[in-house]
C-alpha cells in the first residue's frame, strides 16, 4: 500500500452530463393520489417542477468549479482510494479538526463552513479559533468511489491513519448521522490522538416508552419521534440495512429515483415546512444528488446500513473522550443528556432553537459558533 498523498480536482466528462439530460428528457412518471401531498412520498408536481429545474436551469460546472475551489486529494488508505478535502489555515496555532458527512449526504453539508473555520479572521472572527479543516469522503460514498465491506468503525480506522498521515498528531473532530458515528467510533480506537468531539447524533443517546421518564415532556417527545421513525420516516433504513442491492437498481439507472430518494430525506429531516428549500439551498441540494449520481454510489452508500443492522440498539463503548453535543430541534431524533452521559464524557451540550438533521448545511453560523465554543479549551 502507498502512502502517497495525490491532488485530486473533479472533471466530469461531458459525456456523463449528457447522459444524465438524455434520462432526465426521458422520465417516465408515476401516477400519484393527489390528496396525499407529502404523506406517501415527495410529491409529483414537486419532483417534476424540481427536475426540470435540473435539467434546464441548474448549473454543475458553476458547482464543480466551486468544489474544486477546496484544495482536494486522494491517498490509500486500507486498500480503497480515500478521497477528501484539505484546508490548512494560515493562523499557526490553528486546531486540527475532521469534519465528517453521514447519508444521504457528502462533502457538500461542509462547504458553507470550511471558510470560517480555517480563517476566522475574514469572516469576522478571531484568529485564536482557527482550525486546520480536514474534510473526508467516506469510502462507498461520492468521490471515494464505491466500496464493499466498510463499516463505520473501519472507516474510524481509516480517519485515524489519515490524521496520522497528515501529520495532526492531536486533533479535534465533528460528525453528523453516519459520520457522527464515526466519529464516535474514532473516539474509542484514537482516543490517544483525538482530544475532543462534537456530535450531532448519538445513536444511543435515545428512550423508549419504557425507559422515559412520563413527567418530563422532552422525553415524552423524544418517544413520539421516536416511534414516527420507526413506522414513517425509517422505512428507508430498513430497505438499505436488508436489501442495498435490489435498491440500487432504480437508483443508479434514474437520475429522477436517485433525486427523489434523497430529496425526501432533506424534506421529512430539515426545518422545514412545506419543501427542503425551506431549510437549504437548492442547487447545494441537487449539488449533492450529483455527487451520488455522477460517482455511482447509491448501493455502495447503503451498504453501510447492511453492515450495520446486526449491531443496531447494541450498547455503545464507553468513551472518555470530552464530548460536545449540540442538538438541533428538528432532527430525526430527540437526543437525551441524562441517557448520553451514560457513556459520553459530555462537556458541553447545547439545544437550539432552530435547525434540523442537516446542520452544517442548514445552519452554518450555529455550528460554526458551536465548533469554535466547543473547542477552545482544548488547544495547547
Amino acid at each position: 500500500m502507498s502512502a502517497e498523498i495525490t491532488p485530486f480536482r473533479i472533471e466530469i466528462p461531458q459525456e456523463q452530463l449528457d447522459d444524465l439530460n438524455r434520462r432526465l428528457d426521458a422520465t417516465r412518471w408515476p401516477d400519484e393520489d393527489p390528496r396525499a401531498g407529502w404523506g406517501q412520498g415527495i410529491p409529483l408536481g414537486y419532483t417534476r417542477e424540481l427536475a426540470d429545474y435540473w435539467r434546464h436551469t441548474y448549473d454543475w460546472r458553476a458547482q464543480e468549479a466551486r468544489l474544486n475551489a477546496f484544495p482536494q486529494f486522494r491517498t490509500e488508505i486500507d486498500g480503497h482510494n480515500l478521497h477528501f478535502v484539505h484546508v490548512r489555515s494560515a493562523e499557526p496555532d490553528a486546531l486540527p479538526l475532521i469534519l465528517t458527512h453521514g447519508w444521504p449526504g457528502s462533502i457538500v453539508e461542509f462547504l458553507e463552513v470550511i471558510g470560517p473555520l480555517t480563517d476566522p479572521v475574514a469572516h469576522g472572527g478571531k484568529a485564536e479559533d482557527a482550525f486546520h479543516v480536514v474534510v473526508p469522503t467516506i469510502p462507498g460514498y461520492g468521490f471515494s468511489g464505491p466500496a464493499v465491506g466498510w463499516s463505520t468503525a473501519r472507516a474510524a480506522r481509516a480517519w485515524a491513519e489519515l490524521m496520522r498521515r497528515l501529520g495532526y498528531d492531536r486533533y479535534t473532530a465533528h460528525g453528523e448521522d453516519t459520520g457522527a458515528a464515526i466519529t464516535r467510533q474514532l473516539a474509542v480506537i484514537d482516543a490517544e490522538h483525538l482530544v475532543a468531539m462534537h456530535l450531532t447524533d448519538i445513536a444511543s443517546a435515545t428512550v423508549t416508552a419504557e425507559t422515559a421518564d412520563p413527567n418530563d415532556p422532552i422525553e415524552q417527545r423524544a418517544v413520539e419521534r421516536a416511534q414516527r421513525y420507526q413506522y414513517e420516516f425509517g422505512a428507508y433504513a430498513m430497505l438499505q440495512a436488508s436489501r442495498p442491492q435490489t435498491l440500487s437498481y432504480g437508483l443508479a439507472d434514474s437520475p429522477v429515483g436517485q433525486l427523489a430518494w434523497i430529496v425526501e430525506r432533506f424534506k421529512d429531516w430539515t426545518d422545514s415546512t412545506n419543501a427542503p428549500e425551506d431549510a437549504v439551498d437548492r442547487d447545494a441540494m441537487l449539488t449533492n444528488v450529483m455527487v451520488y449520481w455522477l460517482n455511482g454510489t447509491a448501493g455502495s452508500s447503503a451498504r453501510y446500513y447492511y453492515e450495520g443492522a446486526a449491531t443496531w440498539g447494541a450498547p455503545e463503548p464507553d468513551t472518555s473522550v470530552p464530548t460536545a453535543v449540540a442538538v438541533m430541534p428538528e432532527d430525526i431524533g430527540v437526543l437525551i443528556r441524562r441517557v448520553a452521559e451514560q457513556n459520553h464524557n459530555i462537556v458541553r451540550w447545547t439545544e437550539f432553537e432552530r435547525g434540523g438533521h442537516f446542520a452544517a448545511m442548514e445552519e452554518p453560523d450555529l455550528i460554526i459558533d458551536d465548533l469554535r465554543a466547543s473547542f477552545r479549551d482544548y488547544r495547547k
